[in-house]
């Protein structure tokens, strides 16, 4: 049994979406300085680097990522490998996903490019709205992508967002996963336990048997 750790490292210069506050640290107490530990100050979004969206991160009213039961961020997912060639992911690319999956992990050409360089890009892989609607209707619990956000919407409509956390669907975003294996793995997922939180950076990782 092995573990492949398949978030995103926080430290500055790290990668954000847009507009979201940006990953920043200074040492408050210092052995270099005298002081008897090390003990840092960190700046950064609720929603930096890996990180799982909870309801109130789109619907009013939602709950937060304190009140997302841990049993839906843990357990068997099927890790999608969609080809490189693919710019959105549509229904078709969920054809051979096993009856009864309850967590989606996408792999797509966005796994590459983080394995060159942790830099924002702004024409990531994303998940499409139809394939959305299909993953619900199929019961699925958790989607997880490679990419800082599950849809690219030049529109500000969000309608995967809207679509998924309002059906009581967890989003996991940010993933490194080309050294994922396709097919069913074991996903763990511990997001910070905020309350009534936005969002919630996470550690999360594949449990290879």
């Amino acid at each position: 049994m092995r573990l492949i750790d398949i978030s995103m490292p926080l430290g500055p210069g790290m990668p954000a979406f847009p507009g979201d506050p940006l990953f920043s640290t200074e040492r408050t107490h210092s052995l270099d300085r005298g002081d008897a530990y090390n003990v840092s100050r960190l700046t950064m979004g609720s929603h930096a680097g890996t990180h799982v969206d909870p309801p109130v991160h789109f619907v009013k009213g939602g709950v937060g990522i304190d009140a997302v039961p841990l049993e839906r961020l843990n357990g068997m997912a099927q890790v999608v490998d969609v080809p490189s060639s693919v710019t959105r992911i549509e229904p078709a690319h969920l054809a051979t996903l096993p009856a009864g999956t309850e967590r989606v992990l996408f792999r797509t050409a966005n796994s590459a490019r983080w394995a060159r360089a942790l830099e924002f890009f702004g024409d990531y892989v994303a998940l499409g709205d139809p394939a959305a609607a299909m993953l619900v209707s199929r019961g699925v619990r958790l989607v997880g992508i490679d990419a800082l956000s599950i849809e690219r919407d030049p529109d500000g409509q969000f309608p995967v967002h809207h679509r998924l956390l309002s059906s009581g669907v967890a989003i996991l975003e940010g993933l490194l996963l080309a050294e994922a294996p396709t097919g069913p793995q074991e996903l763990v997922c511990l997001p910070l336990r905020i309350r009534a939180g936005d969002g919630g950076p996470a550690r999360a990782a594949l449990r290879l048997s």
